[in-house]
């Protein structure tokens, strides 16, 4: 894979300069409020882009403050058995970047809820940065979050969506260096993403113990809002994290329930993630 040559870190800081977009105003309508933010994973195209579209309606009228909705890929480093699968059953659809877009452009008519689109940097390298940060925001997307590549080789991406006030969305876990996290701060707009736990995602029936002190560490180097990803899945876990952190996000749970009321019709299965979801998304209400 190639990838854009590693800029010195000045030039980094020129770059990450702050975007003001739907993400950012959700999460500061929300502090206001003094609750944390339920953003939900989606796999778009699984079981299919129509239902997908619908998904997100029903979602939204259940909850859900940001929807990160993920490409598929072939070889989703990052990704657990349960998103892995959903993006396999995507691609066999047919799913394609170009049909995404166009799933998010008809959201729009009808949805002003925050969107970051999770994808691999082979997609965007292979799209055209400079055409896929254009056609991303005539699309409606707010946010972009790309889990294999790492802010000192992200520069002409993070330059170009600063000009199309599109939020970079970066990484921080467990084993992150107050150097690692005070980069993850300068370069990420909208939220810092950080990562529960060391490995895939996948829901988990317990949170790490050391979870608060990691957490308290990265706010003591950053007034950004933290988001918890990786392994949250029931309601508990939310209060846990929402306790903490200022947002949390729900991914392999939501994809699980999407794929055991696959059998269902459209509209019961809607009904059925939204209902999982609210029950979750009460956790965010400190």
């Amino acid at each position: 894979m190639t990838k854009t040559s590693r800029p010195s870190q000045s030039t980094l800081a020129r770059n990450c300069t702050e975007a003001v977009n739907r993400i950012e105003r959700k999460y500061s309508g929300l502090k206001a409020e003094g609750r944390a933010a339920f953003n939900v994973y989606l796999c778009a195209g699984d079981p299919d882009l129509d239902t997908t579209r619908e998904l997100i309606f029903g979602l939204e009228a259940a909850g859900t403050d940001v929807i990160e909705l993920g490409m598929p890929f072939s070889d989703p480093i990052a990704d657990g058995p349960v998103i892995q699968a959903a993006g396999q059953r995507s691609l066999e659809r047919g799913t394609t970047l170009s049909k995404v877009l166009g799933l998010v452009a008809e959201v729009r008519e009808q949805s002003e809820i925050p969107i970051a689109l999770m994808t691999y940097y082979n997609i965007v390298h292979n799209f055209g940065i400079e055409h896929f940060v254009t056609k991303a925001t005539q699309a409606g997307i707010d946010g972009l979050i790309v889990p294999d590549l790492i802010p000192e080789e992200a520069d002409e991406l993070i330059t170009l969506a600063r000009h199309a006030d599109l939020a970079t969305i970066f990484f921080v876990a467990p084993t992150s260096t107050d150097e690692r996290i005070e980069l993850a701060d300068r370069c990420s707009t909208g939220f810092i993403y950080c990562v529960s736990v060391t490995g895939i995602t996948g829901a988990r029936d317990h949170l790490p113990d050391d979870l608060r002190r990691y957490l308290l560490h990265a706010r003591s180097k950053t007034s950004k809002p933290l988001v918890v990803g990786f392994g949250v899945s029931k309601p508990e876990q939310v209060r846990a994290v929402c306790e903490i952190a200022d947002g949390v996000i729900v991914g392999s749970a939501i994809v699980r329930e999407i794929e055991s009321a696959a059998h269902l019709p459209q509209g019961e299965l809607v009904r059925k993630v939204a209902d999982f979801a609210a029950r979750l998304a009460e956790g965010t209400r400190k």
